[in-house]
This record gives structure tokens, C-alpha cells and sequence, in this order.
């Protein structure tokens, strides 16, 4: 019969025929059947949905657990090739087959079941489901153990389907109990940079939770992946072993030992001369990741991490300003550090706004206003660079936090009188009417923020009345957002301050809007009174007509009129 059995070409009657005898009592006939579908399905997708149509995968399922254990090993190897086509893994997942491969991890089983049945596992392991299933039916510890298997197909299938498992945090918990961390080392010593990719993408997964950083530092992990960055010729893993290394980072202790042992200073070292933009912008991610402990900010400002930083600001590459941006936010929490980025990382940043990138230029207008909070020398810097206007551009830019933090830089710099006022000159209030339009409650606050801080000026007060900005300020006033109601009575309270933006704040409405938030316990904030009182002084009119009474301090010009007192409502 076998004889008959073409290995490299099935026409579709002798597939069907071939399947058939996927029934056969005999071993021998179930041997060389399974070894000719091996072989067809090898040739490519199509052939493997022949196969799936004439219902092989049945059949198959059974032979995995054959007690002869070449017709057990065919059968296998047919699974670790079908599964690479989707339609055949979702019959596979209905079939629970998950548990069968599983068994077959077993140490006693042959080294080429391990390697197909660790390859299906690996294809099947790309979907939830399917993830589910091998971490309930217990598939992590065999997988773990196969990870030092002698035959490099096996070592790879396993670290495959474990970096897939992994990307669920209750298969990262599972490793960590079963000791992944000492093989996983191991495969980074391997020839084969594949496996070592794998390993470093597996670490780089399991590193993201402290107690994995701690078992990885304790077994020396640290040194592999340095060891790693000093060699030319692993340039390949460099990405992926500097964001295992970004995660380490993350605790102060292992930033204390990288430091003793002179590997923060290799490291900075490595960033400075690397031309690969991957390596550089997950360089960036490190120190960013690193610097949001206080402890770890001092370390690296000790090293000098500014100017590492600013280098970065100069690469061609987008990806990498934005994450030099990050970092450089995240180093402002130290003061020495805010000082060090000012005079040549501001002018760095305020070019960037312009960017046409809009993450590079959200990340930019973050730093900027990290920068200039509680910082007047770097608002100066700000304006030596001409920043004011790229600054009032990104009011409109496409991304939410872009605006916000534009609005931000420009309050910060708004605390000194004459750049205040340069900003005004280049027609901000016109350019906050947009953002006060914003759906998002950051930027409403934000902008109404910025309103507050320029709208003690009577030309701004004019600009954002004649650019129908009061409007929009006006429904901030309805905001469920504790923070911008806050924000916007605040607006109005200093808009308030002359008689024209005052009759027109009323006439929008503030004034009902503003008792009904000072009835409130909930809603009442600190400028809410102020910002009723202050409309009430500025229209005197309204306030008889309101209060039915004026304050010694009213002085009534030209125009008061009585419009007689408003009823009660009760």
C-alpha cells in the first residue's frame, strides 16, 4: 500500500484516499499515512485546509496519544505543521487538544514529539483561549523544564510559547514561582540568536513585576545583559537587552549595584556612541522608567544624564526625541537637573514644537512645562529661544495633551510680567477660544487656567470678548469636573474685573450658573462667591436688581439704570 503513496505531491483523491487510512488498525499503515500528510501539508496553506476539509485533524487527535510511539511522533508532527493555519488551530481549540500535546512534554517522549508538540503549542498559544487552556491544564512547568532541552528546536518552540504565555499577568506570576528565571539566562548563552531574542523578549515581559527584577538581579542577570550591550557582535539583542535592563532600572537598589559596579557609567557610555536608533530610544526609556524614583533621579544626575539626553534631542529619528523627551520630563523632578537641561535642552525642545510629528511634539511641550514649573530662568530660556509663538501654535495641535501642556508652559511663563505680556501681543486669548471648545477635561481646565492667569490684562479681557471666547468659558461653568469649574469661576472672577466683560458674562448666563454653584455644598468651590461678587460689582444695575441694595465701595457712573428688584423665587 505504501508504495503507492506519494511523500512530496497528493492529488486530492490520494490525500482523501491517505486520510482514510488514518483509520487503519495496522501501525505501520498509520506510520507512513501520517508521514505522508506530514509531508503534504508541508508544501504550503492550501494543502493544510485540503487536509482540514477531508477531516484529517480528527483522526489525528486520536493518534497523538497512539501507544506506538512512531505513529504517536507522525502524528505529532503533522499537528506542529497544521497549526499554523488559523482555521485549523480554532478546530483544535474546540477539540481541547491542548491538554494531549501537553502530555506529550513528558521527559520519556521522543526529542522530535517534544519539538512538534512544543511548535503547536507555540502557534496555538497566540490567541487568549488557547493561552487559557495551557496555563489551566498545567502546560508552564514542562514547557519550563524543556527550556534546557539539548535540541535548539525544542529550546526555541518552548521560550516561544512561553514569551506568548507571559503576556497574561497570571502566567507571568506562574513563572516566577517555577523558576524561569536561571534557564532563560541560560538560552542568552546560546548560538542561536533567535532563542536569544526570545529569551531577552521573555525577560523583558517578566521584568516588568518587581519580584522577577529581584530574582533576575540575584542570579546575576544584570551581568548577562551588560555583557551583552559591551558586545559588537550581539548588536542584534541590543534593543531588547536594554529594555530588560530599563525595567531593572526601575529599583533603586539594582540602580545602586549597576552604579558600583560601573555599569551606569558603561551603560551612559554605550547610549552615547550607539547610532541605532532602536537601542537609543529604548536607552531613553530606561532613564525615563529609572528616574520616577527620587533616589534613582540623584544617581543619574550625578552621572551627568542631561547631557546624554540632550544629545539625543539632536537625532534624526522621531521615536527617539519623543523618548528623549520623556526622560528629560521625568529628570525635571530634580531641581539640579531642571537647572542643567535649561540653557541648551529648552532651545532643543522649543524646535521641536514645530515638529510634524505630533507625538515628538506632545513629548517636547510635557518637558517644557516640566521644565518651567516653579523655574523663572527657564521660562526666560523659553522666550530667549522664541518659544512664545511655536508655543501658541500648539494650542491647536491634534493631540490633547499637547494643548494642555502648551497652556501650562504659557501660565508658567505668565508669572513674569514682560513675557506676559510678549504672549499677549501674539493673540493668545484668541488661541485659548479653541481649546476652552475642548470635549477633554484636561484641556478645559487647563485653558481656563490659562484665561485666569492673562485675563487680569484689559487689551486680553477685550481680545477673548471679541473672539466669542466668554461663551465657552460660560458652559465650563456647567462642568461636572470639580477642576475645571474650579478653573473657569476662577476665569470669571478675573474677567469680571471691567463692566463691559461683565454685562456679557451675565448675559451668557454666568450669573444663574454661579448662584446655583454657590448653592451647592458639593459644587461650591473657592472662586465661585468671588466670581459672583466680582460680576455683581462690575454691573451694578444687575446687583440692585439682585440684592435690592449697593455696597458703600459701588460708585454708579453713567448708565446705571433701576430695572426694578428680581422676584424671589421660593
Amino acid at each position: 500500500m505504501s508504495c503507492h503513496i506519494s511523500y512530496f505531491y497528493l492529488p486530492f483523491k490520494t490525500a482523501a484516499t491517505v486520510v482514510l487510512m488514518l483509520s487503519s488498525p495496522e501501525e505501520e499503515v498509520l506510520a507512513k499515512a501520517c508521514d505522508a500528510i506530514y509531508k503534504f501539508a508541508s508544501k504550503g496553506d492550501e494543502n493544510k485546509v485540503t487536509l482540514l476539509g477531508l477531516g484529517a485533524v480528527e483522526p489525528l487527535y486520536k493518534l497523538i496519544s497512539h501507544e506506538d510511539p512512531i505513529v504517536r511522533r507522525n502524528a505529532v508532527m503533522v499537528f506542529g505543521i497544521m497549526a499554523s493555519n488559523h482555521d485549523v488551530r480554532k478546530l483544535l481549540r474546540e477539540m481541547d487538544v491542548t491538554n494531549s500535546l501537553i502530555s506529550r512534554l513528558a521527559p520519556e517522549e521522543d526529542v522530535v514529539i517534544h519539538e512538534f508538540a512544543t511548535l503547536c503549542l507555540a502557534h496555538m498559544a497566540a490567541e487568549y483561549t488557547s493561552k487559557l487552556q495551557i496555563f489551566e491544564q498545567g502546560g508552564l512547568e514542562p514547557l519550563i523544564r524543556l527550556l534546557g532541552s539539548p535540541d535548539p528546536d525544542v529550546n526555541k518552540n518552548s521560550v516561544e510559547c512561553i514569551y506568548l504565555l507571559v503576556q497574561d499577568f497570571q502566567s507571568r506570576a506562574a513563572v516566577r514561582e517555577l523558576n524561569v528565571i536561571p534557564p532563560l539566562l541560560e538560552l542568552l548563552k546560546s548560538e542561536y540568536p533567535v532563542i536569544q531574542l526570545l529569551a531577552l523578549k521573555t525577560l523583558e515581559v517578566i521584568s516588568n513585576d518587581r519580584e522577577t527584577r529581584v530574582i533576575l538581579t540575584e542570579h546575576q542577570g544584570l551581568d548577562y545583559l551588560l555583557k551583552i550591550l559591551e558586545t559588537k557582535e550581539f548588536s542584534d539583542l541590543h534593543v531588547e537587552a536594554l529594555a530588560v535592563v530599563g525595567n531593572c532600572l526601575e529599583d533603586v537598589d539594582t540602580m545602586q549595584w549597576i552604579q558600583r559596579t560601573g555599569g551606569l557609567k558603561k551603560l551612559l557610555s554605550f547610549i552615547g556612541v550607539s547610532t541605532v536608533p532602536d537601542v537609543q530610544k529604548n536607552a531613553a526609556k530606561a532613564i525615563a522608567k529609572a528616574a520616577y524614583d527620587s533616589e534613582n533621579r540623584k544617581i543619574l544626575n550625578e552621572h551627568e544624564v542631561e547631557k546624554c539626553l540632550i544629545n539625543l534631542l539632536g537625532n534624526d529619528n522621531d521615536g527617539v526625541k519623543a523618548a528623549a523627551s520623556q526622560a528629560i520630563s521625568a529628570m525635571c523632578e530634580n531641581l539640579a537637573s531642571k537647572r542643567a537641561f535649561g540653557p541648551q535642552g529648552i532651545p532643543q525642545l522649543v524646535q521641536l514644537l514645530s515638529s510634524d510629528n505630533e507625538e515628538v511634539k506632545e513629548a517636547a511641550v510635557i518637558a517644557l512645562a516640566n521644565l518651567t514649573a516653579a523655574s523663572p530662568s527657564n521660562a526666560s530660556a523659553i522666550a530667549e529661544a522664541e518659544g512664545i509663538e511655536p508655543l501658541i501654535n500648539t494650542l491647536s495641535a491634534e493631540r490633547d495633551g499637547a494643548i494642555a501642556n502648551a497652556a501650562t508652559v504659557l501660565t508658567n511663563m505668565a508669572m513674569q510680567e514682560p513675557f506676559r505680556l510678549n504672549i499677549l501681543s501674539h493673540g493668545i486669548m484668541s488661541a485659548l477660544v479653541g481649546p476652552l471648545r475642548s470635549t477633554n477635561s484636561q484641556v478645559q481646565s487647563k485653558a481656563a487656567f490659562t484665561v485666569a492667569a492673562f485675563g487680569c490684562d484689559a487689551d486680553a479681557r477685550t481680545e477673548l470678548r471679541n473672539a466669542s471666547g466668554l461663551g465657552p468659558l460660560v458652559e465650563l461653568l456647567h462642568s461636572k469636573n470639580e477642576e475645571v469649574r474650579r478653573n473657569a469661576c476662577w476665569a470669571v472672577m478675573v474677567c469680571a474685573s471691567d463692566e463691559l466683560t461683565a454685562v456679557e458674562l451675565c448675559r451668557l448666563g454666568a450669573l444663574e450658573i454661579l448662584e446655583e454653584i454657590n448653592l451647592s455644598t458639593g459644587h461650591k468651590n473657592n472662586f465661585s462667591e468671588g466670581a459672583l461678587e466680582k460680576l455683581l460689582d462690575n454691573n451694578l444695575s444687575q446687583k440692585y436688581s439682585q440684592m435690592g441694595y449697593l455696597s458703600s465701595s459701588n460708585i454708579i457712573t453713567d448708565g446705571f439704570y433701576d430695572c426694578g428688584q428680581v422676584k424671589l423665587h421660593i
